[in-house]
């Protein structure tokens, strides 16, 4: 047997045999990671269009997730230094956890009209906790998970993720008819403790070599490691295809709940059937994922998921043409999602793989910061090409961005590569 059959056969994984203990931790992480990032994208975008906010502030509130673009600047930090008894990864989980707990039922308290600055502020500190706690919780699951579970342990975490997104995006939305918005953050806030619950009873994950002892060492050898793989073009290719491959489908969403107001659905609607449709069709498509890229391997399965998400895109501009369907809007966001879903487990498990696992928490951060850059700062002007062009034409400029992630995948993930 050659040595390539040979290693496709040692990761191989039998799907069942990767539902462990490891993949439940993913669960629980993945929720507590997501339901930050829903809270400002959902949440804090319809509370701010019921008080009356014109479209292009929603757009330009975005802005507000900055952090997440540059969260590679103190990143080191937290591969250098241990918070407290519980560890370098665990001290740092829980101390965000609480701080995002307490902000976000905090910020509901003010009234948008009146105290819209104060607002931008404290979106501004969740985005910053939120994204500190993405720095550890995507270093503790590289070190968690072996190769051959990256995979399907990143689609449980991406699920996950997204079945955070049901809280602040359907459930919170609906008691927002029924009861004050101060309630309603408290409320959400409160879905934070299963994760702290869950950093405390796991143990610290195996440490690949010695942390770093200085911080010139957390700072320069992450990067180092990174450049000498295959050197700037390299470095560049793979950083490209990180920007580019999710850059249409995020600013096809980044106004999704505005879009539907403007479509003339309620917010029951959105909550009960955009929401919760596009909750289940996304979880399928990253369970799907997960077990499909077990018999794909990570680079065909984002040739094949990439080609989903960029078509499902389209639907958006399908739905702007024919306004408030109920039934149009349920298939439309579930074609989308489950797209989504696709794509989006092949992307994170793409990226775990390119990390060396020595400096995960430094080059994790790099990757994720990297992917975020669209949904902060050209989603922010995502209401202004709509103000100009309209919702159809709008969606349909989101498609023609999907398609350079696509052109780069010969290069940094072949074919013929089976990539496992």
């Amino acid at each position: 047997m050659s040595d390539k059959t040979a290693n496709t056969a040692k990761n191989k994984l039998p799907w069942r045999a990767a539902l462990n203990r490891r993949t439940l931790i993913c669960v629980f992480l993945g929720f507590t990671s997501g339901l930050p990032l829903f809270v400002l994208l959902t949440l804090l975008q319809a509370w701010l269009a019921k008080a009356g906010l014109n479209v292009k502030t929603l757009g330009l509130m975005t802005l507000v997730m900055f952090p997440y673009t540059w969260k590679f600047l103190w990143s080191p930090l937290m591969d250098r230094f241990s918070f407290g008894k519980m560890g370098r990864r665990r001290g740092w989980m829980a101390l965000t956890q609480v701080i995002l707990l307490l902000s976000i039922g905090a910020m509901g308290m003010f009234d948008p009209l009146e105290n819209l600055t104060l607002i931008v502020v404290m979106a501004s500190v969740i985005s910053f906790l939120s994204a500190s706690q993405d720095i550890v919780i995507d270093a503790y699951r590289r070190e968690l998970l072996p190769d051959n579970e990256q995979g399907l342990g990143s689609a449980v975490f991406v699920n996950a993720y997204k079945v955070a997104s049901l809280v602040p995006g359907a459930l919170s939305l609906i008691l927002a008819d029924m009861m004050p918005w101060a309630m309603v953050f408290w409320i959400t806030a409160a879905f934070m403790l299963p994760g702290l619950a869950c950093t405390f009873v796991v143990s610290e994950p195996q440490v690949y070599g010695k942390p770093p002892a200085t911080m010139r060492e957390a700072v320069v050898l992450p990067f180092k490691e990174f450049l000498g793989r295959d050197g700037w073009k390299g470095v560049c290719l793979v950083l490209g295809f990180i920007f580019f491959y999710k850059l249409g489908d995020s600013l096809a969403t980044s106004l999704a709940t505005k879009f539907y107001l403007d479509m003339g659905f309620s917010m029951t609607q959105i909550g009960v059937i955009a929401k919760t449709t596009g909750f289940w069709a996304s979880l399928i498509g990253g369970l799907l994922g997960g077990v499909w890229m077990i018999n794909l391997g990570i680079n065909r399965a984002l040739w094949v998921f990439g080609v989903v998400q960029a078509v499902a895109i389209l639907g958006f501009s399908w739905l702007a043409t024919v306004g408030a369907d109920p039934l149009l809007l349920a298939i439309v966001i579930g074609v989308e999602a489950f797209g989504v879903g696709l794509g989006t487990t092949a992307f994170v498990a793409y990226m775990a793989r390119t990390t060396d696992p020595r400096y995960t928490a430094t080059q994790f951060a790099l990757f994720t910061s990297l992917m975020a850059v669209p949904r902060t700062f050209i989603n922010a002007s995502a209401g202004y090409i709509v103000d100009v062009t309209g919702w159809f034409m709008f969606f349909n400029i989101c498609f023609v961005l999907a398609l350079p992630g696509m052109l780069l995948l010969p290069k940094v993930a072949p074919w013929r590569d089976n990539g496992r």
